[in-house]
């Protein structure tokens, strides 16, 4: 057992840091989920291949084996919600980094409540405006279990549910006397000679 004061790392970097591709593709990954760096990004990475690295070993145990200890490992997945039921270890190895992603707080809260942003909805939760059941979370990366999803709330004494309809009724569409003001002012601009001359019936100037 090591120091408790000194603990492994959570994360590991990948073996190309560089490549412009991998660095394109992590900074999209970044901007959809409102992650705040790429260590963040690296931590799911991690995770998600300490999971592959379970089902692998499973799939090489003796059958036997297996049938008592793979139920372990699917029910725990199933619980967060990254498989189905009736989902085999297969399922597990075909897992994509942003099928963890999709599981997190924040893109929970994001998607429930229409943030305008993953970044708005990071902020509420980090300053303690959102909670499951009777209690307030504030970790943007905390895994969501199925059954606690359907139980994420403000806080009553939040302020975000009002700001949130205040900028929906920002986005109302403009009111037919408007869309007639724009069709006059459209019908008052200056017309150009050829315009003039179509109306009148002449051919319009060739010099």
């Amino acid at each position: 057992m090591g120091d408790p004061k000194y603990p492994r790392k959570a994360w590991r970097k990948p073996k190309r840091p560089l490549n412009y591709d991998l660095k394109m593709e992590e900074l999209k990954t970044l901007g959809t989920f409102g992650l705040r760096t790429k260590k963040e990004l690296w931590k799911a990475h991690t995770r998600l291949s300490s999971v592959r690295h379970q089902a692998r070993s499973l799939l090489a145990l003796q059958q036997d084996v297996r049938e008592e200890k793979e139920p372990i490992l699917m029910k725990s997945l199933v619980k967060i919600g990254l498989v189905s039921g009736d989902s085999t270890l297969d399922d597990v190895l075909n897992l994509e980094v942003t099928d963890l992603l999709t599981r997190r707080f924040q893109t929970l809260v994001f998607k429930k409540f229409g943030f305008t942003t993953p970044y708005q909805a990071r902020q509420a939760v980090v300053h303690g405006h959102i909670m499951i059941g009777d209690r307030v979370v504030n970790i943007p990366s905390y895994i969501v279990t199925t059954e606690e999803e359907k139980n994420i709330q403000f806080t009553p004494e939040s302020k975000f549910p009002e700001i949130l309809e205040k900028s929906k009724d920002s986005k109302i569409e403009p009111s037919p006397d408007v869309e007639e003001t724009n069709e006059t002012q459209t019908e008052n601009q200056p017309k150009t000679p050829t315009e003039v001359s179509e109306i009148k019936g002449e051919k319009p100037s060739t010099d």
